[in-house]
């Protein structure tokens, strides 16, 4: 039904669908909404560390130089 970060499916509890069938129908839209939320929330997370990844070679000439060094002992 659902995924989580690392693609492997979820799948919920009996107990879960429980309380989601057991919402108010005006709940619902307020739950997928938080739904949403939640997924976005992962891919944000997800591109940010996609991007830390994808930097750190260009960055390591700045981060990794003799000039600095002195303050690697800090």
């Amino acid at each position: 039904m659902g995924t989580n970060s690392n693609c492997n499916p979820v799948v919920p509890s009996p107990e879960l669908l429980r309380k989601i069938r057991d919402l108010p129908a005006e709940r619902m839209a307020e739950l997928e909404d938080f739904v949403d939320f939640l997924r976005l929330r992962a891919a944000d997370r997800d591109l940010t560390t996609a991007a830390a990844r994808m930097s750190e070679d260009a960055l390591r000439n700045v981060w990794d130089n003799p000039e600095d060094a002195d303050y690697d002992q800090l």
